[in-house]
């Protein structure tokens, strides 16, 4: 496996993403140290729970280094056109380079994109052909992760039992409430957040349309005919296999065009 890494410079950028993941280090650190474990030592909840709880973690984080890291499809300066092909490229009039139609130009990255959905700050780095998926990815495990945050800071003060072995000197116990609320908060700005970023790509995924033919008020009708839903989640992930569409250790590879998915899969 094979992964190339792809970084933007872009100061915003590094401060957009530098908050999300600032946001994951508090939820990850916080809420194990104030609920998770003390509740598991003294036998209230069980260990799945807490790996359950690890497990999302890593899958955000990895989703989010791997979304922003990953090489969202830039063109090369001199792109290799079968001749069978030319007539779906054309010239883009910002950088004079030959590019795949339904790509796009970044005025922030500076260059092509092919199939570029947006370029989103949040991870520094444009949502293209190559890193769709694991943007995809990066917004169903931040879903998990929020709303696994807020219901541990809702069964903290209404279902859990009181905690008997509790350290007053420590900073944690002693600010047990304020910690939790901005938790809570960040749950609730978070799950709601992605939710919404979520189901709008899951829309224009399953609709073969694109956030920037969508604001350009194109139809899916000059791309071919519409595809299934499972066609076209595996054609943005790279593969058949619907395990791996929840994986972001991998690297993706282009399908077959002419190939029809199998409902066995």
């Amino acid at each position: 496996m094979k992964l190339r890494l792809h970084f933007v410079v872009d100061p915003m950028g590094w401060l957009c993403i530098s908050m999300v993941f600032g946001i994951w280090l508090y939820n990850t650190f916080f809420i194990p140290k104030l609920v998770l474990l003390p509740h598991y030592n003294e036998g209230h909840i069980p260990w799945a729970i807490v790996v359950c709880y690890y497990i999302a973690s890593a899958l955000c984080v990895l989703a989010l280094f791997r979304a922003s890291t990953a090489d969202p499809g830039r063109l090369p300066v001199d792109p290799h056109i079968p001749h069978s092909e030319r007539e779906h490229w054309e010239l883009c009039n910002k950088c004079n380079l030959m590019r795949p139609k339904r790509s796009h130009h970044c005025s922030r990255c500076g260059h092509c994109v092919r199939r570029m959905d947006h370029h989103c700050p949040w991870i520094n780095n444009c949502v293209g052909e190559d890193n769709h998926w694991l943007f995809l990815q990066l917004c169903f495990y931040a879903q998990v992760l929020s709303l696994f945050t807020l219901v541990l800071d809702f069964c903290q003060y209404y279902y859990f039992q009181p905690l008997t072995e509790l350290d007053q000197e420590k900073f944690t116990t002693r600010h047990e409430l304020a910690l939790l609320r901005v938790s809570a908060l960040m749950g609730v700005v978070m799950f709601g957040g992605m939710s919404s970023l979520f189901y709008t790509q899951m829309t224009g995924i399953l609709s073969d349309m694109t956030t920037i033919e969508k604001m350009a008020q194109f139809t899916n009708e000059i791309y071919g005919v519409k595809k299934s839903w499972q066609w076209a989640l595996a054609e943005v992930c790279g593969t058949r296999w619907k395990l791996l569409w929840l994986l972001p250790l991998r690297s993706r590879q282009p399908l077959q065009a002419g190939y029809h998915f199998r409902t066995h899969v």
